[in-house]
């Protein structure tokens, strides 16, 4: 993937520069994929934490100190591989199954989060929904502000990349040596996601090509699920 607006692998121009019709279909697909994506999400998670394998995964993925830091290795190793098929030029299978890779693993990492919410923390499916709703208003908010302005946030990159190794340098310290990370860090995260959410939209206008639909909703999904797991933390900690 490159930052030109016309993509000489498959001579397709990016949806900033393609026709109205063009770019009108492709956004259509990616929001249609993010939407099958968040659905998948919704359907595996509530399937997962409401059997008895919800409370199997966040016993063995929490059970040692280092169990969660594992986890999240793995975690961001499959992340890592479906976003290479999911960018994939040449299969539309690839695609696919890198959309599907992520989604299952999304899914899985936050049992631990959501079966401590529904069952241990005592906010119950009601925080969890509260948690949803904030999440989508924020989305569609953010989303608005990059379709309004047509700015290209490609600036935010490079911002993005040093603050997500700091923040994975905090949450690896946390689990190291057992401290509590709190609300301001879950405040910081939620700024850092919705800065998140204005890059990949823009990327999804300004980078992708009218062809990537699928990879362009994998990053929204990514974003979005950020976004919503530190919206959960903060409302779960406040009950």
């Amino acid at each position: 993937m490159n930052n030109t607006t016309f993509d000489e692998v498959t001579g397709n121009f990016s949806a900033a520069e393609a026709l109205p019709e063009e770019r009108a279909a492709f956004i259509r697909k990616t929001y249609a994929h993010l939407a099958i994506a968040i659905a998948a999400f919704a359907g595996i998670t509530a399937y997962l934490v409401t059997s008895p394998a919800g409370l199997i995964l966040t016993n063995t993925m929490l059970g040692t100190s280092y169990s969660w830091l594992i986890v999240l290795g793995l975690f961001m190793g499959v992340s890592w591989i479906a976003q290479s098929w999911a960018n994939s030029q040449t299969s539309r299978y690839m695609q696919y199954m890198g959309l599907i890779l992520f989604t299952v693993a999304e899914s899985i990492i936050f049992v631990p989060l959501l079966f401590y919410t529904a069952y241990v923390s005592g906010g119950g499916i009601e925080t969890i929904a509260k948690a949803g709703v904030v999440t989508i208003g924020l989305f569609l908010g953010l989303t608005a502000v990059v379709f309004l302005t047509r700015k290209d946030f490609s600036f935010l990159g490079p911002i993005l990349a040093i603050g997500g190794f700091v923040a994975l340098g905090f949450i690896a310290s946390g689990i190291i040596f057992g401290f509590s990370l709190g609300s301001i860090f879950a405040f910081a995260m939620v700024a850092f996601a919705g800065g998140a959410i204005l890059y990949e939209t823009s990327n999804m206008l300004h980078r992708y090509n009218t062809s990537q639909y699928v990879a362009a909703s994998l990053g929204l999904f990514a974003s979005v699920a950020l976004l919503f797991w530190y919206i959960l933390s903060i409302f779960r900690s406040g009950d």
